[in-house]
């Protein structure tokens, strides 16, 4: 029978904690690398995120994604509002933990996965028409591949896919999502001018700061226990994440010239991304080979890609997580050994193919069904709603035209802001600021 553990339950509460501090360190990640006219709107979709997941989660979210099969493709309605899941532990998932920490545990990650896309429809999309594709696709995206590889009956469950903490899940999917929204909503006005560069590269570093701390969280919590899983599990992820930050600053100096703070936090995130199917039965040997291999992977992804298909993924959203977690998912099928974890299974480089096969199918499944549900749901709230701000909106930035803030007020070009699109209510600026945004701004400001 399915006995409590105190101390498996102060580390999942602590490991979702851990996973929640994740998604405002996207923020500010994606924040830094958009232009300083588009950096509230940033935020704020982040933001936005965790305040419509966390209530969807718990109304029908996590039932879907958990709850009892259905078809082996989704769960049914009787875990709604987390009726019938309480403090009693579920055996199937976390046998030590109230299956309501589980379900806690769960929605952060149901948080911070639609939270990616951001990266992908960067700067030129409305914020209305936002919150409603990120609700559709939270519900009809993310909680049936949930499903499928961790629910009970879920297809690729059965099948015996190894994704210890969320390659497919997490990052194939929104990172496939990313994609055709960068390709649905077409490339930024000045696409491809020196005028779209980081604005802000502290705030990039401290964003990969906090994701990587966090991810602590998210791949040894996924242990579910305080357990040498989790021991491995975080050891692993920290090597496979400087092993990829430092290839990937390699292969920068060797191609450009020069090693960026910009690209050694890029490829930060790509060992993270890389090592979070695997984390939970790859040694360290593995380890060191998916995040090197990521970096560099990710690298020419981010780069040679989009020179190449002209697609504009604004901040990377399919370089970094669909490439980096379908990586990642590929290279458990060629590391994983069931010395690290018994419960696993040994991978094609351990004597068994059979794994590689299981975790290809996964890949394409994962890609396939993130790129077509994300298309329709694109189309539908386009017909609705339109998805795409103005040319006008998009020149000022969409700090000052939707949201009516700007993150740096003694830059503020108020005027010409107010001359394009007409009366617009100046915000609250403390007053030592006025002497500064008074002035009509001078060309080169706009």
């Amino acid at each position: 029978m399915p006995i409590l553990n105190s101390g498996d339950i102060a580390w999942i509460l602590a490991s979702s904690a851990l996973v929640l501090v994740m998604t405002p360190g996207l923020a500010f990640f994606y924040g830094g690398l958009v232009r300083n006219k588009n950096v509230i709107t940033t935020l704020y979709q982040v933001f936005a995120v965790m305040l419509i997941v966390s209530v969807q989660w718990v109304v029908f979210g996590y039932s879907l994604a958990f709850g009892p099969d259905v078809f082996h493709v989704i769960g049914d309605l009787q875990w709604a509002f987390f009726n019938h899941v309480g403090a009693a532990p579920d055996p199937n998932y976390a046998p030590t933990i109230p299956n309501e920490l589980y379900g806690t545990f769960q929605m952060m990650f149901a948080i911070i996965t639609p939270a990616l896309i951001v990266g992908g429809l960067a700067e030129r999309v409305k914020f209305s028409s936002f919150l409603v594709f990120i609700t559709l696709w939270a519900t009809f995206i993310y909680d049936p591949l949930a499903h499928w590889v961790w629910g009970v009956g879920g297809w690729l469950h059965n099948m015996g896919i190894l994704d210890f903490a969320g390659g497919t899940v997490v990052h194939i999917s929104s990172g496939i999502s990313g994609l055709i929204c960068a390709m649905y909503l077409g490339k930024r006005a000045e696409h491809g001018s020196s005028s779209i560069k980081a604005h802000n590269v502290p705030m990039v570093l401290l964003g990969v700061s906090l994701l990587w701390f966090g991810w602590f969280g998210f791949n040894a919590g996924s242990a579910v226990g305080a357990n040498q899983l989790a021991v491995n599990a975080f050891l692993v992820t920290n090597t496979a994440t400087a092993a990829a930050a430092l290839a990937w600053m390699l292969v920068e100096r060797l191609m450009t010239g020069h090693a960026t703070l910009v690209g050694a936090s890029a490829g930060a995130v790509t060992g993270l991304v890389a090592i979070t199917p695997a984390c939970g039965y790859v040694n360290i040997e593995g380890s060191l080979i998916i995040g090197a291999l990521g970096g560099v992977i990710c690298y020419f992804s981010s780069t040679l890609l989009k020179g190449h298909f002209g697609y504009d993924d604004a901040l990377d959203a399919f370089g970094g997580h669909g490439i980096g977690g379908t990586w990642g998912a590929i290279a458990t099928g060629l590391f994983a050994t069931v010395s690290v974890n018994s419960g696993g299974g040994n991978g094609l480089f351990y004597g068994n193919p059979h794994q590689a096969v299981v975790q290809l199918i996964g890949v394409a499944a994962t890609w396939a069904f993130s790129a077509i549900g994300t298309f329709i749901l694109l189309k539908l709230v386009d017909v609705v709603m339109g998805l795409r701000v103005t040319a006008e909106e998009e020149k000022i930035g969409l700090d000052v035209a939707l949201h009516n803030e700007n993150a740096y007020p003694e830059t503020l070009t108020w005027d010409v802001a107010s001359s394009i699109l007409g009366s617009l209510k100046r915000p609250n600026i403390p007053s030592e600021l006025h002497a500064e945004v008074a002035s009509p701004p001078s060309e080169a400001s706009v």
